[in-house]
């Protein structure tokens, strides 16, 4: 059986636990991809984040669970996938759209072992008992950019939670700098650009953040990724993107200046990654690499730990709850069941003998309109995605729908001219209920393989194992589309699937 699914009823303390352990550090971009040299992009500039790249262990096979904002928050927070945490989709206090009132986020549990616990930036989770911080400042008391993209203010907010920290008892810590970029803006406020790359630029009108030394990209220069169009308006969004990654890596660098300042670093557990991928067609919100696979590095201060080394272990969000409970040498109250392990041990070793190791990713919702459940596998050669409601077409969100890429996508299409596009519009929308890829031969993606007789044992193993996955984490879905949960009367509380023609 896999790691991931194994049932992980309590966490085993191993030997790599530092018996000093003391704080952790948790960076978060706003549907950041690899767009940093330290992923070998050779055109944007992120010198803060490649310097951090240079003292961790970089993860080159690390995944979110969802491919959608407050979803992937809410599993990186609570070590659960969305349909097991209730998070299913953005957070909307008028849909409901909150975690289950009984889940433990990493912040609740840390806090009741008394390590104080911090949140800076953009929170985009619910309910507020579940994710409670002792500092919190997020677009709940402040407005979002200033909060997630003011990169002075997000230093100043640092400064202040570590000097609280140090002067109640120098208590260990938990803190979370949730950065807002570059997530897109362009729906809402137009006039600081589609990424808000001009907002705190200095232009006339745009404010001023003092900390921030903006860089601008030529759109011609830009080495596009292949799901991306090669046409110009996805190159103007794709340099005004990289625009706002370089302020999120000099933000990263001002913050971890802040604990160096304060004589911490020592002390510190560093995780950097993002909680889906670009907001880009084939990426965010989808299960296809572009979506879920993430950047993450983790620097630990121990000594003896990889620095500047790569890690091909299969990794997902899932993980992150388990290896910062095993930092603090903590476990997860019961009868909670995590998928994840912690990933510490991997600081210090590769696995000699490494399985074919799996991946889980489950999607139900973006948007309250955006129904449009997904589950997924990924080992390191194949995917398996099951679109649970195939004969819909796949739903496009609000802020990526107006943005200058797809609606030229939208505009070729409807003049019938060509679109330098790796994909159609049509294939795009339309989706079979299983799409089955050998990521070896078919990296991107395009050949769907399922019935394929040579792929038959194949899609069995792959199936067979997330299906067990969604039984372990109880997933409301799992008898979709072709039959109807049972959990009650004759069958005295064992789940059961029954055929819709039963």
């Amino acid at each position: 059986m896999s790691w991931h699914t194994e049932l992980l009823l309590s966490l085993v303390l191993l030997s790599s636990v530092p018996s000093e352990a003391k704080n952790v550090l948790l960076l978060l971009a706003d549907d950041g991809g690899f767009e940093m040299g330290a992923y070998r992009n050779r055109i944007v500039q992120t010198p803060f984040l490649d310097a951090l790249a240079k003292e961790s262990l970089i993860f080159n096979n690390a995944y979110a669970s969802v491919s959608s904002c407050s979803p992937s928050r809410a599993s990186i927070l609570t070590g659960m996938p969305e349909h097991q945490n209730g998070q299913y989709g953005l957070h909307n206090g008028v849909h409901n759209f909150n975690s289950l009132p009984k889940v433990h986020s990493i912040s609740s549990v840390l806090g009741k072992a008394g390590i104080r616990t911090g949140l800076i930036g953009k929170k985009h989770v619910g309910p507020d008992e579940t994710y409670k911080f002792d500092y919190e400042r997020t677009e709940e008391q402040y407005p979002i950019n200033q909060v997630g993209r003011n990169i002075t203010q997000i230093k100043l907010f640092v400064r202040e939670f570590l000097q609280q920290t140090k002067s109640t008892s120098n208590e260990p810590f938990f803190l979370m700098v949730s950065f807002h970029d570059p997530h897109r803006c362009g729906h809402v406020t137009p006039q600081y650009g589609s990424f808000c790359e001009r907002w705190g630029s200095g232009e006339e009108g745009m404010g001023l953040i003092p900390d921030w030394h903006p860089i601008y990209y030529v759109w011609d220069e830009i080495d596009l990724p292949y799901y991306v169009p090669d046409t110009q308006p996805a190159r103007y969004d794709l340099a005004a993107q990289y625009t706002t990654i370089s302020r999120l890596d000099q933000g990263v660098g001002l913050v971890l200046k802040e604990l160096r300042d304060a004589g911490l670093e020592d002390d510190t557990l560093v995780v950097y990654t993002s909680d889906n991928g670009p907001p880009m067609p084939a990426a965010r919100t989808n299960l296809y690499d572009p979506g879920m696979a993430e950047p993450m590095f983790i620097r630990s201060p121990e000594k003896g730990v990889r620095r500047n080394e790569v890690t091909y272990s299969m990794t997902s969000h899932l993980d992150l709850v388990p290896t910062i409970l095993e930092w603090f040498n903590l476990t997860h109250p019961q009868p909670t069941t995590l998928t994840g392990r912690s990933l510490l041990p991997l600081l210090f070793q590769e696995p000699s003998n490494q399985p074919d190791d799996a991946v889980f990713a489950s999607q139900s919702f973006h948007e309250i309109t955006m129904a449009y459940p997904m589950r997924a596998i990924r080992t390191k050669r194949y995917k398996l995605i099951h679109n649970l409601n195939y004969q819909l077409p796949f739903p496009i969100d609000q802020d990526f729908y107006v943005s200058p890429t797809f609606q030229d996508i939208l505009n070729r299409t409807l003049a019938n001219q060509p679109v330098p596009w790796y994909k159609t519009l049509r294939t795009y929308y339309h989706r079979p209920e299983w799409e089955l890829y050998d990521l070896k031969m078919d990296p991107t993606e395009s050949r769907n393989l399922f019935g394929k007789s040579s792929m038959k044992d194949t899609f069995q193993q792959l199936s067979e194992r997330l299906q067990k996955w969604l039984e372990v984490t109880k997933d409301p879905f799992r008898c979709a589309p072709d039959g109807v949960l049972q959990d009650t009367g004759e069958y005295l509380n064992i789940p059961t699937c029954l055929p819709l023609g039963h």
